[in-house]
């Protein structure tokens, strides 16, 4: 007998789909069949100009300009989306799905904001809908909080989720660099794009968040609902405060649920050095989870490159591919059955480290501490270095657990107070520091 062929299309073949295209049909083209039980080929590639293409595929792949060519095509099984932005590949996405093709996308951009709505029409079609690739790059963690992890209840999901603002942290941690010294070095060596923003400023991270989120919680959290804070205001002194208490500085994110709500945040963090996460260097990617039956668990990898990425949006095609050999396409789907109310970042207890320039003269830290008093916030630990500026000395308070809507009134009081010159920078402190 003939052995089945399961045909692909794909949308976009930019820097992942070249990825994609390459793992499928030249690293893994003699693999694929013995995996999934059927020979699998890209058919036909939807792309703005054809010509710039042409060399690099084979064949039998259709590089077209109409999309039509492909959703009405109904030898196509599989379409991968790989073009990002929310529109046309929320439209194509659609489409495909009520035209009867399973679906596999690394658009993190599209799936934070309406990837419950592709999740629900996923289900009703019967078809599957897969978005490894939209989180973490090579690391697996979409797939095992649906399938590995189902039978937990979790608790917290915290995670480092982009590789440039951990490269460039890591880089102002080893090397002693300032912020933009980091960057520019990122930029140097590709880890930073040319507009760095969404990356710097958390939102590729918040991103992910809030995908991650309906996966753990079974919630319909959306971008919107992530409170997001970059990494522009660390300074190389932060850097070396946190390193005298044996601490480091990350870019988390993190999803906590309690009992009043969820908490769903990305911002700087100073992390003990004994945390797992904090060993995570570069521009690697990791989360750590929380569950009842599994306790902890961490996953680690590259977050994000052309083969890395197309290894995660391959891995999803031979899921679907093996779906459909066994005639289970659609089998988990939307399962966001909870409406877990989303809990302002306000409502939650942290620690938190102040950096201030204060003047440097007796019955300041009374003032100060007088400040931090009247609104409820204990000071854990005091440090003051020597003068920094004429009349001024640099002074890093570390808190005790405090709600952070009390806190931020401290901070609105403490920038206003004539002793202050300057509130220079505040980091939340996640779990405990070092005894």
């Amino acid at each position: 007998m003939e052995q089945k062929k399961i045909k692909v299309a794909m949308i976009g073949m930019g820097t992942v789909g070249s990825g994609v295209y390459e793992v499928i049909e030249r690293l893994q083209k003699d693999k694929l069949a013995h995996k999934v039980g059927a020979a699998v080929e890209v058919a036909k590639i939807l792309v703005r100009s054809p010509e710039k293409y042409q060399s690099q595929v084979a064949a039998h792949t259709q590089l077209t300009t109409d999309w039509q060519d492909i959703v009405s095509d109904e030898s196509i099984d599989i379409v991968v989306e790989v073009m990002g932005g929310i529109e046309p590949a929320q439209t194509y996405l659609t489409e495909a799905l009520r035209a009867g093709k399973s679906i596999v996308s690394a658009n993190k951009d599209l799936i934070a904001v309406h990837g419950s709505e592709l999740e629900a029409l996923a289900k009703e079609m019967k078809k599957d809908f897969r978005y490894e690739a939209s989180c973490l790059g090579a690391v697996p963690i979409v797939q095992p909080l649906k399938e590995n992890m189902a039978a937990n209840n979790f608790s917290e999901l915290v995670g480092i989720m982009n590789g440039t603002t951990n490269f460039i942290l890591t880089n102002m941690s080893e090397k002693g660099l300032g912020f933009d010294e980091a960057l520019a070095e990122a930029t140097r060596l590709g880890y930073a794009e040319a507009d760095p923003t969404a990356d710097i400023e958390g939102l590729d991270a918040g991103r992910k968040v809030a995908i991650l989120a309906n996966l753990a919680f079974h919630t319909k959290a959306v971008f919107d609902d992530v409170h997001v804070e970059g990494i522009t205001k660390i300074s190389a002194l932060d850097m070396k405060y946190a390193d005298s208490i044996n601490c480091v500085v990350k870019l988390l994110g993190i999803a906590t649920k309690e009992e009043d709500g969820l908490v769903l945040g990305v911002y700087p963090a100073i992390l003990a050095k004994s945390h797992p996460l904090a060993s995570v260097g570069g521009s690697f990617n990791a989360v750590f989870v929380k569950g009842d039956a599994i306790d902890e668990a961490m996953f680690y990898g590259r977050g994000a490159g052309k083969l890395p990425t197309a290894s995660a949006v391959v891995g999803d095609v031979i899921d679907v591919c093996r779906d459909i050999m066994a005639g289970c396409e659609g089998r988990i789907g939307d399962y966001t059955y909870e409406a877990i109310p989303i809990k302002p970042l306000e409502k939650m207890e942290s620690r938190f480290y102040v950096r201030l320039l204060i003047a440097d003269h007796p019955g300041v830290l009374e003032e100060v501490g007088g400040c931090f008093g009247r609104h409820g916030v204990s000071i854990a630990q005091a440090l003051q270095k020597g003068s920094v500026h004429a009349g001024q000395a640099e002074f890093v308070i570390i808190t005790h657990e405090v709600m952070e809507e009390k806190f931020n009134k401290a901070i609105e009081e403490l920038a206003k107070a004539k002793s202050v010159g300057r509130v220079e920078n505040v980091i939340r402190i996640y779990g405990g520091l070092p005894q």
